[in-house]
């Protein structure tokens, strides 16, 4: 009898220690998300006059696991107006979203990251020091209003879908039209990705034409090195009809040690008839990385325009690009 009682107390404290377990891995946690980065640099030649400190970008949040799938996240971006006449500090909700995982399954909703090129963001894994290229180039936005699902079918192919307002975080929605994306990515070979996505965004109104977008992109990461390259194509920019663009970037980079790596890209932008000559360009960069503890990065790198507007010189600008987050 008094074995059968001790068994039993047994079954209950392991019992009770598993349920404690179970309620431990669904208790609710959060994280503070701060990331800045900054740069001092020069040029030379016909950039001669183009130098100084600055602070790109920074952002401050928080993100919230409740448990069982859900989190929300809302983050600040504090950055430079696109008036080059303005020169202060302008702040935005660049984040205010609500997600939920279940499985395979994916969903988003509020003030939400986009789909656009997301992705190729995250293969170049650069961002501190240059965007990828449709987001400097403009070619989306990189946050907007609205919904997304992705759904990961099996290992090598997952799905997403994505509508929002398609005026970007910056504005509020002027127009009735919405700015719908689908993706696929396949993953054929581990370290082998392709990934594929189609979006159009309304104009809403009669005068204006519906943008349309395009990208491809194709990209293996080693342990050791990266490489990727991405082709993309976008109609009737800014609802001009026959405002034509497109471009393919290509980056590579390579571990040289723990805290060393370096880095290179090449960019080329086009405009169909050149109607947006003036801003057409190749360009480049190459570089270093130095990672300094565990949330501060240094990357001195080298970068040069080559204009396509006839007469234009090439410009060269040397670049130290920093960054803290965590």
């Amino acid at each position: 009898m008094k074995t059968k009682v001790i068994l039993a107390g047994l079954l209950a404290c392991i019992g009770i220690t598993a349920q404690a377990q179970d309620v431990k891995t669904e208790e609710p946690k959060g994280k503070a998300i701060v990331q800045v980065f900054g740069n001092f640099h020069t040029g030379f030649g016909a950039e001669n006059d183009d130098r100084g400190f600055e602070l790109d970008r920074s952002y401050f949040g928080y993100e919230y696991n409740f448990g069982n799938g859900l989190s929300a996240k809302a983050v600040m971006d504090i950055g430079k107006s696109s008036d080059v006449s303005d020169y202060q500090r302008i702040a935005y909700i660049k984040n205010a979203m609500v997600s939920w995982k279940k499985g395979g399954l994916t969903l988003n909703g509020g003030l939400i990251s986009t789909t656009q090129f997301n992705f190729q963001e995250k293969f170049w894994g650069y961002r501190y020091i240059m965007k990828s290229f449709q987001d400097e180039y403009k070619f989306g936005s990189s946050a907007d209003l609205g919904i997304s699902a992705a759904y990961k079918f099996a290992d090598w192919v997952s799905a997403d879908a994505i509508i929002v307002n398609g005026e970007g975080y910056k504005k509020i929605q002027k127009n009735d039209g919405l700015n719908y994306g689908l993706g696929i990515t396949l993953t054929p070979v581990k370290g082998f990705q392709i990934r594929l996505y189609g979006g159009l965004n309304e104009s809403g109104e009669d005068n204006k034409k519906d943008i349309a977008n395009l990208a491809a992109f194709v990209g293996y990461k080693h342990e050791k090195f990266t490489i990727g390259a991405e082709y993309n194509q976008m109609w009737n920019a800014s609802y001009t009809d026959g405002a034509d663009q497109n471009g393919y970037s290509i980056f590579a980079s390579a571990k040289l040690s723990k805290i060393a790596d370096i880095y290179a890209r090449f960019d080329d932008l086009y405009s169909k008839n050149d109607w947006n000559i003036n801003k057409d360009e190749a360009a480049a960069i190459l570089g270093a990385q130095f990672k300094l503890g565990k949330y501060v990065k240094i990357a001195p790198n080298f970068r040069m325009s080559m204009p396509k507007a006839e007469g234009a010189k090439n410009g060269y600008s040397a670049y130290v690009n920093c960054y803290f987050g965590f």
